[in-house]
């Protein structure tokens, strides 16, 4: 049985590496083409799921098997990372496929997704239309304007910043206009200490990182409805 996070510990809600700082609790993302699953890895939490930069013809059918097998792992917490990508992967067509095959084994199992989406939100936001999920989503490496982030909340999806763009000065008025019980923050691929992603968050709103903490851990509970 994987720890869940306490109070007081920083939160690391998407990373490609278990890597982190010192009183924090991570998510691990582990990508299907990659031949790791949740269970070489049991004491950790994790996502699983088909990146679209990484899928084509040849290998759809087994890497749905993979996360179809992930499944069932008490460490997976969510399905994904998954989505759409214009500029890199194989055809839409292609891609919306095997995301709607993620989005079935999240909803069969219960779990929620962690969304990648470059440059296809005309792709995404029909989906949930369709979809109606009951689990909630949440869009990682998130980089957009104010406009496009009340659409995802709108349509009931968490944002995940992405560690690049969070830690400018312009991202201070896109957060400052956020619900706070909407918002997760990430390491993903970078070098970065989540530490200094959670102070600067924390001042571009108002906020003691303590009070932060407090807000993210909320936000965590209620996402993976534990």
């Amino acid at each position: 049985m994987i720890k869940l996070p306490k109070p007081g510990e920083y939160i690391d809600i998407h990373t490609h590496d278990a890597r982190s700082a010192a009183n924090a609790f991570i998510i691990e993302n582990l990508m299907a083409h990659e031949g790791r699953s949740p269970v070489d890895i049991p004491e950790q939490a994790c996502s699983f799921g088909i990146h679209p930069w990484f899928l084509n013809e040849k290998n759809y059918s087994q890497l749905i098997n993979g996360v179809n097998n992930a499944a069932g792992f008490p460490n997976l917490l969510a399905i994904g990372e998954c989505g759409f990508d214009k500029l890199r992967g194989p055809s839409i067509e292609l891609q919306r496929k095997a995301f709607e095959e993620q989005i079935s084994i999240s909803e069969a199992i219960g779990k929620p997704v962690v969304i990648h989406c470059v440059r296809a939100w005309d792709e995404l936001l029909p989906e949930v239309k369709r979809v109606r999920p009951k689990m909630p989503w949440f869009v990682h490496g998130f980089r957009g304007n104010t406009e496009l982030a009340e659409q995802l909340l709108s349509k009931g999806m968490y944002l995940s910043f992405w560690f690049d763009f969070v830690i400018r000065p312009e991202a201070a008025h896109i957060l400052r206009s956020l619900p706070n019980e909407r918002i997760f923050l990430e390491t993903d691929s970078s070098d970065i200490d989540i530490r200094d992603i959670y102070k600067k968050v924390a001042s571009d709103l108002n906020l003691q990182v303590d009070e932060l903490k407090s807000i993210i851990l909320e936000n965590f509970r209620r996402f993976f409805k534990v």
